[in-house]
C-alpha cells in the first residue's frame, strides 16, 4: 500500500486531527526512519459489555497496527472508580476498585475480537496513578486552572445552572493526560466528547518536556433508530457478546441511509470496494443485499468465519420468506376519533421512542403494516381493526385499534 493510500486507511471515518498538519508529517517521519508509534486508546471498566459503538476506537488502533505502530489498549481502572464527568450534567457515582477490576477482566477477552493480542499492548493506569500519592496529585492539580477547567462545555453548563461539580471531577482530565505522559504516547484515539480530556494530554507532555501527542477523534456512532448515540440504556445498540442471530438481525434493522455510516465506521473493507457497492445500488442492486455483506462482515469477526453466514440463511428462512417470529406483543390502543395517526401508533406501541422518530423512521421506509411498505407519514389508521406493523427487520406488534366511546 502506497503512503498516501495508508493516509487515507488511517484517516478514514475521523472526525478530526489535531495538529492537522502535523499529522502527515509525523507519519512520514517515522516511515522514513523506520519508527514505531505508540498509539493509545482509553477505556474505562464501567460496565460489562462493549457494543459497536465502543468500537470505533478499537477499529482504528488495529489500522494502527497494520500500519506497524504499537497499539496501546489503555484500561482505566483507576480513573473508572472517579467516572468521566463528559457529557454529564451531574457528579458520576464512583465504582469501587472491584467492580471496575471485574468488567476489566471482560474487557479484555472482548478486545481481541479487533486487535491482533500479539501486537497490542495491554496497559492499567493504576500502575502509575497509584503511584503519584498526595504529592504528585498536587504538582499535577497545579499545571491547570478552574479557569480552564470551566472552558469545558459540561463544566460551563453545570456551573451557569448551579449544578454541583465535585473538586474530584476537575482531576479527571489531568489523570487522562497524565495517562499519556506516562505512556509517552505519540497518538491519542477519543470520541469527539473527549476534545478536552485529549488536548489535556498534549498540554501536560509539553509541560513534563516531551513532545505533544497527536490527536484523532472519531465520531459517535448512532444507533439503530439513526438519531440518538448507542446506547444500551436507549436499547439501540448492538452487543459485541450479541448472538450471530440477533447482531445480523439487528443490522438488518437499521435503514439504508444508516448503512453507509455503518460501512464507513464499522466495515474493514477498502474504501474503493464500499464505493463499488454504492454504484451497484445506484444501477438497480437491492440495498438488502449489500447490508446482508455488512451484517456477515461483523458477525464473522465477532463470532469466528462462517457464522455470518449461518445467521444469513437463518435470517432470509425468517424473514425473507416471509415468516413472522413467535411472541409477536400484542398491543390495545384506544382512539379518541375514527383513527389515530401511524406516527402516535408507532409510539404507543412502543415500536418508536416518540412521534418524531416514527416519522423519521416512515421517511426511511422502515415501517410495515400488514409487511407492506408505508411512504406516508400523515397515514391514520382507522379505528375497528387489528394490525401487524412492523419496524426494520425485527421489530413487531400487533395493535387492536379501538374506538374511544369514552373520548
Amino acid at each position: 500500500m502506497s503512503f498516501e493510500a495508508s493516509i487515507a486507511e488511517l484517516t478514514r471515518g475521523s472526525e478530526e486531527i489535531l495538529p492537522t498538519k502535523e499529522f502527515e508529517a509525523r507519519l512520514r517521519e517515522a516511515k522514513d526512519k523506520g519508527l514505531t508509534l505508540r498509539v493509545k486508546a482509553g477505556f474505562d471498566p464501567t460496565a460489562k459489555d462493549l457494543h459497536l459503538g465502543h468500537t470505533l476506537l478499537l477499529n482504528k488502533l488495529r489500522a494502527f497496527q497494520e500500519a506497524g505502530h504499537e497499539a496501546i489498549f489503555l484500561i482505566g481502572d483507576f480513573t473508572g472508580m472517579i467516572g468521566d464527568p463528559t457529557g454529564k450534567n451531574e457528579t458520576r457515582k464512583p465504582l469501587t476498585r472491584e467492580d471496575v477490576l471485574a468488567n476489566a477482566e471482560t474487557y479484555k477477552t472482548q478486545v481481541f475480537k479487533i486487535l491482533d493480542p500479539e501486537k497490542t499492548t495491554i496497559a492499567f493506569n493504576s500502575e502509575w496513578l497509584d503511584k503519584l500519592g498526595a504529592e504528585g496529585m498536587i504538582r499535577l492539580a497545579a499545571q491547570h486552572t478552574v479557569a480552564r477547567m470551566l472552558e469545558r462545555d459540561d463544566f460551563s453548563k453545570r456551573y451557569a445552572s448551579q449544578q454541583p461539580i465535585a473538586v474530584h471531577e476537575f482531576l479527571y482530565p489531568l489523570l487522562q493526560g497524565y495517562d499519556s505522559v506516562a505512556l509517552k504516547a505519540d497518538i491519542e484515539l477519543g470520541g469527539t466528547d473527549q476534545k478536552f480530556n485529549l488536548l489535556m494530554g498534549r498540554h501536560l507532555q509539553t509541560a513534563f518536556g516531551q513532545r505533544p501527542q497527536l490527536i484523532m477523534t472519531s465520531p459517535i456512532l448512532e444507533g439503530l433508530d439513526g438519531v440518538n448515540k448507542m446506547s444500551k440504556s436507549l436499547g439501540n445498540y448492538i452487543g459485541v457478546s450479541e448472538s450471530p442471530k440477533d447482531m445480523f438481525g439487528k443490522l438488518m434493522s437499521i435503514s439504508d441511509t444508516l448503512m453507509w455510516r455503518y460501512f464507513e465506521l464499522l466495515s474493514f473493507k477498502p474504501l474503493a470496494e464500499i464505493s463499488a457497492f454504492k454504484a451497484a445500488i445506484a444501477d438497480g442492486a437491492n440495498p438488502r443485499d449489500i447490508k446482508m455483506a455488512l451484517g456477515m462482515e461483523l458477525v464473522d469477526r465477532f463470532h469466528g468465519l462462517g457464522a455470518g453466514d449461518l445467521a444469513k440463511q437463518q435470517f432470509i428462512a425468517q424473514f425473507s420468506k416471509g415468516a413472522l417470529p413467535d411472541n409477536i406483543p400484542e398491543t390495545v390502543l384506544l382512539a379518541p376519533g375514527a383513527g389515530m395517526a401511524l406516527v402516535r401508533v408507532l409510539k404507543e406501541a412502543g415500536l418508536a421512542a416518540s412521534t418524531s422518530e416514527a416519522g423519521r423512521l416512515i421517511d426511511q421506509r422502515a415501517v410495515r403494516i400488514e409487511q407492506q411498505k408505508v411512504e406516508d407519514r400523515a397515514l391514520v389508521l382507522a379505528a375497528g381493526s387489528r394490525y401487524l406493523l412492523q419496524v426494520g427487520a425485527r421489530r413487531f406488534a400487533y395493535v387492536d385499534l379501538r374506538r374511544d366511546n369514552l373520548a
